[in-house]
Order: structure tokens, then sequence, then C-alpha cells
């Protein structure tokens, strides 16, 4: 309890101004804070309010909670896992690049896919704003003209997985997110939300040390 090991049985706390971590994990204690992750389907914008009426992340979680953050964006066209939460600290954490917590995508590009495309996304795309390094590359599967490639990054630049992939010379079809730090996706449908476990949350926790 706030940094301390508490070995007398049935000691009091108050949940909402310590910090409690069990087995390394933290616990949260704050009864008004929730962590929710949704498969942000294609279509949808990754705002709370669209002016221009499109589909937006308030038609699927209005009735959760007041003052969900959105914790960084998909872009309209990209599908997959979204975190929503009300607790400001760990949003900002999670989309700060100092703290490098990555992000697994899935895309489908035609194939077939080079040897060499592995090396080149570690070792950097340069970008109209900059060079982009990728974490992690591997082929899921490849089947005729099409292919499966998983990318992991840290960083949340705008478009950035489809602009590395399409300055490579390999054109995005779909894109999803399947993981976001230690949370994935699993089998939460399209338009689905969840409430985030207790383990889950706590890793989340652990990713950017609070």
């Amino acid at each position: 309890m706030n940094g301390q090991v508490v070995r007398r049985f049935g000691a009091k706390v108050d949940p909402a101004t310590q910090v409690i971590h069990v087995d390394g994990k933290r616990i949260p204690t704050a009864p008004d804070l929730v962590y929710y992750a949704m498969n942000k389907p294609i279509g949808v914008v990754s705002t709370m309010d669209d002016p221009q009426g499109r589909p937006c992340l308030a038609d699927f979680v209005q009735e959760l909670a007041p003052r969900l953050f959105h914790v960084g964006r998909l872009d309209t066209e990209t599908e997959g896992l979204l975190l929503l939460t009300n607790d400001g600290e760990l949003a900002n954490r999670l989309t700060h690049p100092s703290y490098g917590v990555q992000k697994k995508y899935w895309a489908k590009v035609p194939g077939p896919i080079p040897r060499d495309l592995g090396r080149r996304l570690k070792q950097g795309i340069e970008l109209e704003d900059g060079i982009a390094k990728a974490d992690g590359f591997s082929i899921v599967q490849e089947h005729g003209q099409q292919a499966l490639v998983e990318i992991v990054l840290h960083e949340g630049r705008n478009h950035v997985v489809r602009r590395m992939l399409e300055e490579a010379g390999h054109r995005v079809i779909d894109l999803a997110r399947i993981e976001f730090g230690p949370v994935k996706l699993g089998r939460t449908k399209p338009g689905t939300v969840r409430a985030l476990s207790l383990k889950e949350v706590g890793e989340l926790y652990a990713a950017v040390k609070l």
C-alpha cells in the first residue's frame, strides 16, 4: 500500500486516496473509474462526437459512463481494438511515446511479400513527417495474390501503419488492431464493448509504471 508492504491482517485502507498493489500489479480501487475494450467497426469515427453526423464512439458507449476518453485513435477505415476509460492519467500515459506501449496490427496486402520487407520496416521507413520504425513484423499467411502480415509498433502517428506499408510498396486492403499493450481483442465482435478484467487493468498500469 503506497509502496509499503502491509504485514498486519485486517489493515484498513482508503481506496480513494491510497495506491494498492497485489503481486506487483496495481489494483483499481476508485469506484468511479471504468475501463473498457471495444472492437471499433470500419466506418466509425474515433471521436465522441462528429459534426458531419457519421457514426462515432458515443453511439456505442454513451450509456456506459460519463466523460469516457478513447485511448488514442483508429482511422475511420481501420477496425479493431480501442481502449476507453475515464482514468485520465492512465489514458495519457498509454498514448505517450516515452512509455513505448506496443500495439499489434494485422494488415491484408497484395502478395507476394518480399523477404526483406520485415528488415526494411524495422530499420525505418522515411515518411513525410519523419522516419517510422516497426518493432516487429511477421507474415501470418499468404494465399494467392494476397497476404496477411502482422506489424508491431509503439508510436501512434496518423495512418502510420498504412503509410509505412504503402511507402514500402504494399497497398493496405484491410487493417485491424488486435492488441494494445497487454490487452487483446480476442473474440470481441465488431461494435461490441467489454469491461477489462482486473488483471488487464493491472497490466496496463504496470506498462506505464503506475
